[in-house]
């Protein structure tokens, strides 16, 4: 394991784990949710820091919690029954959700960060002001408040390098909006004056965890707005239209990846395919089964290793042929 960065002993510089170091361990990890959450420890942030409120988050804060972090995984798949047994506890539905939960297990369980309280509701008068996702001391003494989210944002401008050419699938969500959010009124609410009252004695340092993908029209390579972090996962999208002829370039099997896949890659053993009886398809069978979905769809592309395993090479988007329309009035609002 090497560190593309590490921070001189007090320093809050990032430590970020080379992402050779990180895919080789995702490589290593078989259960699910054990990969989606080492994904969201190290893969990529989709921002730089903003400063002077939007600080990065880390996981770890040494090069020693880094490895420890790294072993702690390992033997958590190994094991993974008492993570599973979390996640079932309540019924999951919201990509957000699932985050937080894989989040809180790690601060509650890992061996970096500590969990002080989660979920913290701010409160004046009877009237919520906000929440704060999860207040934390590192092992050096450090007390953060980080604000969660993991986003997948399509890329719907015509060359621009704007964040509001990002939107949501669903067109409710840009991307511009949703960091104007996270710095103007999440990361300042644990130094407001009511925050005194909730019990947890500050100062907060407040920090953004900010994960995701983003994806662009299959054949387009727009410049990245200042505010990306140019190492951001990256996936693709394509009209229903434009889906044969991209879908007849591409021999490998397909899938369509439910809300809670939206994480870490896919891989599958060939027991994990028979037992939860995953189908994978050709291209043309795949359109046929998205064709009736209400809005974009995410999908993934899958290749066939020496043992059977099943491992995503890709991953994008079918969208309906009105959308990139639509996408682009919803981007200039």
């Amino acid at each position: 394991m090497t560190a593309a960065e590490g921070p001189a002993a007090g320093s809050t510089a990032a430590l970020r784990i080379d992402a050779a170091s990180r895919d080789t361990l995702l490589d290593t990890l078989h259960d699910a949710a054990v990969r989606d959450l080492a994904w969201l420890l190290l893969s990529a942030d989709l921002l730089r820091p903003q400063p002077p409120v939007g600080a990065l988050a880390n996981s770890f804060d040494t090069l020693q919690e880094a490895q420890a972090t790294i072993d702690w995984l390992r033997a958590l798949d190994a094991t993974p029954e008492p993570l599973h047994h979390e996640l079932a506890a309540t019924r999951i539905t919201r990509v957000g959700r699932y985050a937080e939960r894989l989040l809180g297990w790690f601060l509650q369980h890992g061996p970096a960060a500590r969990l002080v309280a989660a979920g913290v509701p701010l409160r004046r008068a009877g009237v919520t002001l906000g929440e704060c996702d999860f207040l934390v001391q590192t092992r050096q003494g450090a007390r953060l408040h980080w604000e969660l989210a993991v986003k997948c944002y399509l890329h719907a401008g015509d060359g621009r390098a704007q964040l509001s050419d990002y939107v949501g699938p669903n067109l409710k969500d840009r991307f511009d909006l949703k960091l104007s959010h996270v710095l103007n009124h999440q990361l300042p609410l644990s130094a407001r004056e009511e925050f005194a009252s909730v019990g947890y004695a500050g100062p907060w340092t407040p920090q953004m965890f900010i994960k995701g993908w983003l994806f662009y029209r299959h054949g387009e390579t727009p410049l990245d707005p200042v505010e990306l972090d140019p190492a951001h996962g990256r996936g693709w999208w394509v009209t229903r239209g434009d889906w044969p002829a991209f879908g007849a370039a591409h021999s490998e099997k397909w899938r369509a990846l439910p809300r809670l896949e939206w994480l870490a890659s896919r891989r599958h053993t060939p027991l994990e395919v028979q037992s939860a009886g995953l189908a994978f398809v050709d291209a043309q069978t795949l359109a046929g089964q998205t064709l009736h979905q209400h809005g974009p769809a995410m999908v993934a592309s899958f290749v066939e290793d020496s043992a059977g395993n099943l491992i995503e090479r890709s991953r994008g988007f079918i969208v309906p042929d009105e959308w990139p329309e639509l996408a682009q009035s919803y981007a200039r609002q």
